[in-house]
């Protein structure tokens, strides 16, 4: 039984470390269109502002959006920005909401995230540079891709 524990304690931190980001404050993201960090503040919660600009995290199965199965679009909470489809959107088991691609390839770029000592793919709203997660190529066919992203980055329309 404790090995059942530890196996399973050790997982979910593995699995924690993998969607999660950097807490380090320094590590904010370059805004790269006219939106200034004081309207994103307005604008944002607190934890949405936390992870699209000092590129945080919220904590697994603790966000609103890592088990919703309702039919929309997952758009960009900054923005506007449509993102994601929940066609598109699968039970990846993270705590956080994964989908196997974006609405449209040209409204997210990744970029190299070397936090944590490890090297993985940031997701960024290419209009603007804001985190939203990080991309793994362990998702789903056809796609195999899993963009593990922050509710927090997101704000969803119903169908």
């Amino acid at each position: 039984m404790k090995k059942i524990i530890i196996s399973f304690l050790l997982l979910t931190n593995i699995l924690f470390v993998a969607c999660g980001q950097a807490q380090n404050k320094k590590a904010e993201s370059k805004l790269t269109a006219p939106i200034s960090k004081a309207e994103l503040k307005k604008k944002l919660s607190p934890i949405a502002y936390d992870v699209m600009v000092n590129k945080g995290t919220e904590a697994p199965f603790k966000n609103p959006y890592h088990d919703n199965h309702q039919k929309g679009i997952y758009v960009s909470a900054a923005t506007g920005e449509p993102l994601f489809s929940s066609d598109d959107k699968f039970d990846s088991g993270t705590g956080w909401p994964s989908f196997s691609k974006p609405i449209n390839a040209q409204s997210v770029s990744v970029a190299t995230d070397d936090s944590f000592g490890m090297s993985r793919d940031e997701v960024v709203e290419k209009s603007n540079g804001l985190h939203l997660g990080h991309v793994f190529n362990d998702g789903p066919k056809p796609t195999g891709m899993r963009y593990c992203i922050n509710s927090a980055a997101l704000r969803f329309i119903k169908k």
